[in-house]
C-alpha cells in the first residue's frame, strides 16, 4: 500500500512541478469551495471523533484541538484562498552571475518534491499542509493520528474531489488511513519516495519520528514557551498580554506555558497576576519565593518548568536579574518561542539577541507565532529546528533551490 502511494506521489509531483501560478490557484479556489460543500460530510465525521475522544477521557485542550464547527471549515476554506493569494515561489530567481569563463550562473526555487506529513488531533492540518504543499508544487501523503482518523479521511475525500472538479491530479494529496504503529515505522523509512518528512504534534511523536526515520526531518518542536516580566514592565500591559498568551486558546504550541517574574516587581505584580488568572480559572504552580507573595499558588515541582501543560496551568518562576531570566529561559525553553515585557530598550534587546527560540517578541503575546499572523496564509508547523527553515512554515520554507547555468561550449580546462 505504501509504495503504491508512494510511486503515485512521485509521479503526480513531476506534473505539479511544472504547474503555472494559475493552474494552482484555480485548484485551491475548486478545493476551497468543495470543503464548504461537504462541510456537513465532515462535521458528522469530526463528531464521531469527538465523541470517541470523550469516552477515552481526552483533556479538554485537546478535544479542542479536535473539534470542528462551521466556522472553523470556513477557515479551513478561507485558508486555502489566502494561499492562492499568495505569491507563487517556484520559479523565483534568486541570483544570476557571470563567471569569468563567460558561464552565468544562477540559482532557482523549486519544489521540494513529495512531502509526508505525520500529525496528531487538529484536523485542519490536512487542509493546511495540503494548500501549502501544492501552491509550493509537492506533492503530500499525510498520516493523522487515529484520535481524527474520520474527520482527515472525510476533508481528504473533499479535497480530492475539488482537485479533480478543476482537472487536476487527486493524488496532489493522499491519506494513511492505517492508524498502526507497523504503518507509522514504515513511512517514516519510505526514502526512495518521501523528499522530507514533517511530525506535527507532541514530543513523543517528534522524539520517534526523529530518531527512526530514515528520510530528511523538519523537526518542529513543541511549545514551552515563556513570558519574562522584567522590572521595568508596565503591568496593565503585561496582564493584557499574559492573560492572552495563556488563556486565549489553551492547546495549541504558542500558548504561554511558562512565567518568568523579576523580584523587584514581584510583592506588587504577582496578586495582580493571581487575581487576573483567577477569572479564568488558571492553576498557577510557583517557586516557594512566589508563594511567600501569594499563598493560593501551588508549590511548583522540578519537572513544571519544562512541562507543556496544553492546560489552564501556569509555572512561576522568581529570578533577579535578566542574566538569570535568560539563563532559565535558554534551559528549559523547547526554542519555539518566547517573550520579554519591558520598557527597558538594553533589556529587550539583550533578550532578542540571547535567547535561543525561533520567534522571540518584545511586548507582544507569543499567540502570534504563526503562518497567517505571520503572513504567509497556512502554516505546516513551526519549525524549532536551525537548518532549512525555522519558525512558522509557509510556502517558501516548502520550496528548495536548484543551480541553472547557461554556457556557450565552454568545456573545463
Amino acid at each position: 500500500m505504501l509504495e503504491a502511494m508512494g510511486k503515485r506521489a512521485k509521479e503526480t509531483a513531476l506534473q505539479l512541478g511544472s504547474l503555472g501560478s494559475e493552474k494552482k490557484n484555480q485548484g485551491l479556489e475548486s478545493v476551497a469551495q468543495s470543503l464548504l460543500e461537504g462541510a456537513r460530510e465532515i462535521l458528522a465525521a469530526n463528531e464521531t471523533d469527538v465523541n470517541f475522544a470523550r469516552q477515552k477521557g481526552m483533556s479538554p485542550g485537546l478535544i479542542d484541538r479536535l473539534r470542528l464547527d462551521k466556522k472553523r471549515i470556513q477557515s479551513m476554506a478561507d485558508g486555502l484562498l489566502e494561499v492562492a493569494a499568495l505569491e507563487d515561489p517556484v520559479g523565483e530567481i534568486l541570483s544570476m552571475k557571470p563567471r569569468p569563463n563567460g558561464l552565468l550562473i544562477g540559482q532557482k526555487r523549486v519544489p521540494i518534491g513529495v512531502v509526508g506529513l505525520i500529525y496528531e488531533a487538529r484536523p485542519n492540518v490536512t487542509a493546511d499542509a495540503f494548500g501549502l504543499c501544492f501552491k509550493a508544487g509537492n506533492a503530500v501523503i499525510l498520516k493523522g493520528g487515529s484520535d481524527a482518523i474520520e474527520s482527515n479521511k472525510a476533508i481528504v475525500a473533499w479535497i480530492q474531489k475539488g482537485l479533480i472538479k478543476a482537472k487536476l491530479p487527486a493524488m496532489a494529496v493522499q491519506f494513511i488511513e492505517s492508524t498502526d504503529r507497523e504503518t507509522a515505522i514504515a513511512f517514516m523509512k519510505m526514502k526512495e519516495y518521501l523528499d522530507v518528512l514533517i511530525p506535527r504534534g507532541g514530543a513523543g511523536l517528534i522524539q520517534s519520528v526523529v530518531e527512526q526515520s530514515t528520510v530528511p526531518v523538519i523537526e518542529t518542536g513543541t511549545g514551552n514557551c515563556h513570558i519574562f516580566v522584567d522590572e521595568s514592565a508596565d503591568f496593565s500591559m503585561a496582564l493584557d498580554i499574559i492573560d492572552n498568551a495563556k488563556t486565549q486558546r489553551i492547546g495549541v504550541c504558542n500558548a504561554c506555558e511558562s512565567l518568568v517574574v523579576h523580584r523587584a516587581v514581584a510583592k506588587e505584580f504577582l496578586p495582580l497576576l493571581y487575581a487576573r488568572l483567577k477569572e479564568k480559572q488558571v492553576e498557577i504552580r510557583a517557586d516557594e519565593e512566589a508563594c511567600h507573595f501569594v499563598p493560593e499558588f501551588i508549590q511548583a515541582e522540578q519537572e513544571d518548568w519544562g512541562k507543556e501543560y496544553l492546560d489552564y496551568i501556569l509555572s512561576v518562576k522568581m529570578v533577579g536579574s535578566i542574566e538569570e531570566a535568560i539563563s532559565h529561559i535558554n534551559r528549559y525553553n523547547t526554542k519555539h518561542s518566547e517573550a520579554i515585557l519591558t520598557s527597558d530598550y538594553a533589556n529587550a534587546q539583550r533578550f532578542l539577541n540571547e535567547i535561543d527560540a525561533a520567534a522571540v517578541y518584545v511586548n507582544a503575546s507569543t499567540r502570534f507565532t504563526d503562518g497567517f499572523e505571520f503572513g504567509f496564509g497556512a502554516e505546516i508547523g513551526i519549525s524549532t529546528q536551525k537548518l532549512h527553515a525555522r519558525g512558522p512554515m509557509g510556502l517558501k520554507e516548502l520550496t528548495t533551490t536548484k543551480y541553472i547555468i547557461y554556457g556557450n561550449g565552454q568545456i573545463r580546462p
